[in-house]
């Protein structure tokens, strides 16, 4: 059960992405409306239709971690592990106390987990047979590898589960993870998401879902939501992590506060396998329910992050989705933007990411913007900071992920609670 007087702040962030190593390079980044979409090089890309993505490159697992647990771990793990540590550090938290480490937990967000693993393991049964396979591949390959290994890196001895929401995964373990705490089982959660699926299975396999944008003659113009042109997704990989810390908890001890997680929404579309509901009834449920959890009036929203994919089904949608959640006056007054024309999409790991922006769009009163965007939908009509960041002040902010299987997540945050 809920206790309202047990309120959730954001205490400390970390992220990896194809734009930086780190919170401070990837913010940078996307205030320059600069593109980390590139052309993959972690494998040879002539056997698939979409050669490029969101890679992290130069990315060295083994400056964060010992070499010998860095070669057990699947890429979307180092990249968690690696987002977490700066987590942990930004928040200035450590648990050695046995009694502080029962009430820290994690939640971890993946849509397919350690997809690279898979595919090299499944290379090595067809050539080689099933006795060579690796005595590390389940633990390597299973989406929740990521949450035990923070548990076991980190000695967070409390609630530590992992959820698979497709691309809402990681916004499901924020909200879960403030839920967790907010009914007194944790004080402290480290919540945030992974993905690593750049490789031939995991390209192909979007592609045959004609899901993935095959601009391959420009792949830093690939991403492009809301635009008129704009054909699909593009895929990416990466980490990023928040913790969640009970209020008085994080006041106590003098904690840096980037806000206050106010509200959860969460519904399901029940109509199609990958397909949004037409309309956007279920993701509109989403924002109406964060809303009425954060018992804030749309009128009082400052910015949203879109989930913006750049397909053709989502973006009409959900700019159908956010009239119906506001209203068409007050929509058309809120600015949304979409951040994964810079940064692609990270899948299970987006939401933490953009609830990442979220906060530091209120940090530091700036708007991120939507690039790419040159060619108007009639379908798309609101006001999606286009090509340049804006500034403006925000207080409150909303985030937005949809997943495959109709999985509709909104998150709301608000300004720093003072003591």
């Amino acid at each position: 059960m809920r206790d309202e007087a047990r309120r959730v702040v954001v205490t400390g962030m970390g992220a990896i992405t194809s734009l930086g190593h780190d919170i401070a390079d990837t913010w940078a980044g996307i205030l320059a409306g600069r593109s980390g979409i590139r052309p993959i090089t972690q494998f040879d890309t002539s056997a698939v239709a979409t050669t490029f993505g969101g890679e992290v490159r130069d990315w060295d697992a083994e400056s964060v971690i010992p070499r010998r647990e860095a070669r057990r771990m699947d890429r979307f793990a180092q990249f968690f592990i690696g987002a977490a540590a700066q987590a942990f550090a930004d928040a200035g938290l450590e648990f050695s106390d046995p009694r502080q480490a029962e009430r820290a937990g994690a939640i971890i967000g993946s849509g397919l987990g350690g997809m690279l693993s898979f595919d090299q393991q499944l290379r090595v049964m067809l050539e080689r047979g099933t006795d060579r396979l690796s005595p590390l591949a389940v633990t390597m390959i299973i989406p929740n590898e990521a949450a035990g290994l923070a548990s076991i890196r980190f000695n967070l001895r409390g609630p530590v589960t992992c959820v698979v929401t497709a691309c809402a995964a990681s916004a499901n373990a924020i909200g879960d993870g403030a839920e967790i705490i907010r009914r007194g089982a944790a004080d402290v959660m480290l919540a945030g998401g992974g993905e690593a699926t750049l490789c031939e299975f995991g390209i192909g396999c979007f592609n045959k879902s004609r899901a993935l944008s095959t601009r391959n003659d420009d792949p830093q113009g690939a991403s492009r939501p809301f635009d008129l042109h704009r054909d699909g997704f593009v895929m990416a990989e990466g980490s990023a992590c928040l913790v969640l810390e009970e209020r008085e908890r994080a006041l106590r001890r003098g904690a840096r506060i980037y806000g206050e997680v106010l509200g959860y929404g969460m519904t399901s579309d029940a109509y199609h396998v990958t397909l949004p509901r037409p309309g956007g009834e279920g993701a509109a449920g989403a924002m109406t329910a964060a809303l009425r959890d954060a018992a804030l009036p749309a009128a009082r929203l400052d910015y949203i992050n879109a989930h913006g994919t750049s397909t053709a089904a989502n973006d009409a949608t959900e700019t159908a989705a956010i009239k119906t959640a506001l209203g068409e006056e007050t929509a058309a007054a809120v600015p949304v933007s979409s951040t994964k024309s810079m940064t692609g999409h990270l899948l299970g790991g987006a939401g933490a990411l953009e609830s990442i922006f979220c906060l530091l769009a209120m940090r530091d009163g700036m708007l991120p913007p939507t690039i790419n965007y040159s060619t108007p939908d009639p379908e798309c009509d609101l006001d999606y900071v286009p090509n340049r960041a804006r500034p403006a002040p925000v207080s409150y902010a909303m985030t937005n992920s949809f997943g495959f299987g109709g999985h509709n997540v909104s998150l709301i945050f608000g300004p720093a609670p003072q003591a």
